[in-house]
């Protein structure tokens, strides 16, 4: 297992299923020795093997890459623990299996979500900046569509059902050397599709770390979900309390012009934050994760997973890494 606390700051390349020869030369072009994976593309229809796992590691280690994270099972394997539904004990042992068989791989980082009904966006379309496409959110609309899962799910049941899963599957984490990073909601709305939606203010999750303690548990702080909560004041604050507290495990570094209501994803330097300031937050709280890009906006004669957009934002990110540094 590769040891995290001996690693800097630094950037990493990824949010594609597959590790294909493009990607992992991607990679290397950028100069970046750390790869994630979301959602990967794997066999199984409800958890992954080691010999799948450790395939991809190896994929990886070819190109001189560390597979340093997979963010996001398919929902279906947790789906009915969210929901508090039958058949979350059996959801529960074949988690506690794909992690376990991670931390046998080597693979460090397991990235989580909590939103049964997943990311939200009102508008894929949405022309910012020279033409470029983005995405955008407004709740109003949002609040038009029908619920997801055939009645309301409280926010007491969703605490419920989150404390349920967490007491279980952190011993596991703890045991196989894998840690658990927590993504924000997306909107962070406290409800869409009636389901209620934990992860959308600091109070929270404050409280989902407090309650559930372990060294294993931490953010993947999505800087892009943290600016939409307030239209980018606290993010600077937030950094400052958990990162101090060594509870940022990686950063998904975006912006968005506009608050969780009502925004526009954008570049990366034209949002609510000044990003600037966030690496030096970043940097001052002796955060040694990586950084990596997010949805980006697909530039001219883009591709579908946004060479251009994310040639734009990672060579961004490196840049001003380099710079704060150096300061």
């Amino acid at each position: 297992m590769i040891d995290l606390s001996t690693l800097p700051m630094r950037v990493a390349i990824g949010q594609f299923s597959e590790l294909t020869d493009e990607q992992m030369i991607f990679a290397q072009q950028c100069g970046l020795s750390d790869v994630q994976m979301n959602t990967p593309k794997m066999p199984g229809d409800e958890r992954w093997e080691y010999e799948d796992l450790a395939k991809a590691v190896a994929r990886a280690a070819e190109f001189g890459q560390r597979l340093i994270c997979l963010e996001n099972v398919p929902v279906r394997f947790y789906d009915k623990i969210m929901l508090g539904a039958d058949g979350r004990e059996r959801q529960m042992e074949n988690m506690a299996a794909t992690v376990r068989n991670m931390g046998k791989a080597g693979i460090p980082i397991l990235g989580y979500h909590w939103m049964p009904n997943s990311v939200w966006r009102t508008n894929s379309q949405e022309p910012i900046r020279g033409g470029a496409i983005s995405n955008s959110f407004n709740l109003e609309i949002a609040n038009e569509r029908p619920m997801t899962h055939g009645r309301i799910y409280t926010e007491e049941e969703m605490w419920a059902n989150y404390d349920w899963y967490l007491s279980r599957i952190l011993p596991v984490c703890e045991e196989a050397g894998v840690r658990f990073a927590l993504h924000p909601d997306d909107p962070p709305v406290p409800m869409l599709g009636g389901v209620a939606r934990l992860f959308h203010c600091f109070e929270n999750f404050k409280r989902a770390l407090d309650t559930h303690p372990s060294p294993m548990h931490g953010l993947d702080y999505c800087h892009g979900c943290w600016s939409e909560m307030r239209g980018g004041e606290g993010v600077l604050e937030s950094i400052e309390y958990f990162g101090t507290r060594g509870r940022i495990f990686y950063v998904h570094f975006r912006d968005v012009q506009g608050t969780a209501e009502n925004f526009t994803e954008c570049f990366i330097n034209e949002g609510n934050s000044n990003p600037a300031a966030v690496m030096r937050k970043l940097r001052d709280v002796g955060f040694n994760g990586f950084i990596i890009d997010d949805h980006v906006p697909h530039m001219v004669n883009d591709s579908p997973w946004g060479h251009r957009g994310r040639c734009y934002s990672t060579g961004y990110i490196l840049g001003l890494m380099d710079a704060v540094m150096a300061a």
